[in-house]
């Protein structure tokens, strides 16, 4: 028992108010979802791509859509437009939306990872590697060794896949056209043959070490040189360190992402560092001078008498390093006044009159603030 037809706006998965650039990008999706090239031996996804392709083929047409609406499935059965049916295959249909030159293959070489030329060879796969580094190694610059485990260049038949004085042969399943044809219901679908993956051409004597690929899975040292004042989150590539490509095919590329480290001291901001520095409530209120740290080993600031907790120096040029540039961030130096915790009898007493000489509410913040209250209250 045959089920009815769904709605072909449903089976597009489109409003029915759709433009026809929007009918043509949904069926461009699942078009290629249910392509029974990507789905062999799936009855079901092989009735949903016809579905797919009357659907579309009725809905771009300006005239039997406008029948459509006005009288759904009806319009053409036997008697309505087309005299019960006259629609294009769905495989023409497929290739005249994608561009895609005869048979089912071409544009699956992009879609469903294809890319091989008509040897065989095959660009290898790209690959990621997350390092860490610390901020010193982001700010001078350095060079590192990673081990990566991946697919090399088989060192045996060096990269063809074949023994030595082997030689390529017409593949016997395809007979050299790279396709095979597979009978679908009322359809016939080319698809890339199995044996050959496309080429046409197998390999007489494989390479018993890699079994005909080209390669195979070992360690490997490769060197990465991290340029100063790189920031974080930063990608470097390496050509070619990525997976060998298949029977000889170039390689793929090593990308690097790069993860600086928290710093002890340090907060990265930009080409500047900040950081907090202790400072005597003594020297805060005399002033004089004091040690702050830098990337490259510690340097003197001079502190105002008066200096605030919170107050903050610029100590120029000992930043990072600006990318690929002579430039120099500046480190931001956040003082916090240290107060004692534990005085003895001689300190507490000498503070005691220190605090009656000096008189609390003359102290500029003291007095600002509680003038502050006064507006606020009166």
């Amino acid at each position: 028992m045959s089920r009815s037809k769904r709605d072909y706006y449903e089976v597009l998965e489109v409003e029915r108010s759709v433009t026809e650039d929007g009918i043509k990008r949904s069926y461009r999706k699942l078009a290629v979802k249910f392509h029974p090239d990507k789905n062999p031996g799936d009855h079901e996804a092989e009735e949903r791509f016809k579905e797919l392709g009357e659907a579309y083929d009725v809905l771009m047409d300006a005239q039997k859509r406008a029948a459509y609406d006005r009288y759904g499935h009806a319009a053409f059965q036997q008697g309505g437009m087309g005299g019960g049916g006259g629609f294009h295959d769905p495989f023409d249909l497929f290739r005249e939306v994608f561009g895609a030159g005869g048979g089912s293959g071409g544009i699956f070489d992009h879609f469903f990872g294809g890319g091989g030329d008509a040897s065989g060879r095959q660009r290898g796969s790209d690959l990621r590697y997350d390092m860490q580094i610390t901020l010193e190694e982001a700010a001078f610059g350095a060079e590192k060794e990673i081990e990566i485990r991946k697919l090399d260049a088989c060192e045996s038949c060096e990269g063809t896949g074949a023994q030595k004085g082997s030689k390529a042969v017409t593949c016997p399943t395809c007979r050299g056209r790279g396709q095979v044809v597979a009978s679908r219901g009322f359809f016939q679908v080319a698809q890339t043959c199995p044996q050959c993956h496309g080429s046409g051409q197998i390999i007489e004597k494989p390479c018993k070490s890699c079994h005909g690929e080209g390669r195979v899975e070992k360690t490997s040292r490769v060197k990465i040189k991290v340029p100063a004042g790189i920031d974080s989150e930063s990608r470097l590539r390496s050509s070619g360190g990525g997976e060998a490509g298949l029977r000889g095919g170039p390689s793929g590329d090593l990308y690097v992402v790069l993860h600086i480290k928290e710093h002890d001291v340090f907060v990265r901001d930009g080409m500047d560092l900040r950081c907090e520095v202790p400072l005597p409530f003594t020297t805060a209120a005399l002033g004089g001078e004091i040690r702050v740290p830098t990337l490259e080993g510690a340097v003197n600031l001079k502190i105002p008498a008066g200096t605030q907790s919170g107050a903050v120096f610029r100590v120029r040029g000992h930043g990072m390093p600006g990318l690929h540039s002579s430039a120099r961030g500046d480190i931001l130096t956040h003082v916090q006044v240290e107060v004692p915790s534990r005085l003895n009898s001689e300190q507490r007493e000498a503070l005691l009159k220190f605090s009656e000489l000096c008189g609390e509410d003359n102290s500029p913040i003291h007095k600002g603030f509680y003038e502050r209250l006064k507006d606020l209250f009166s």
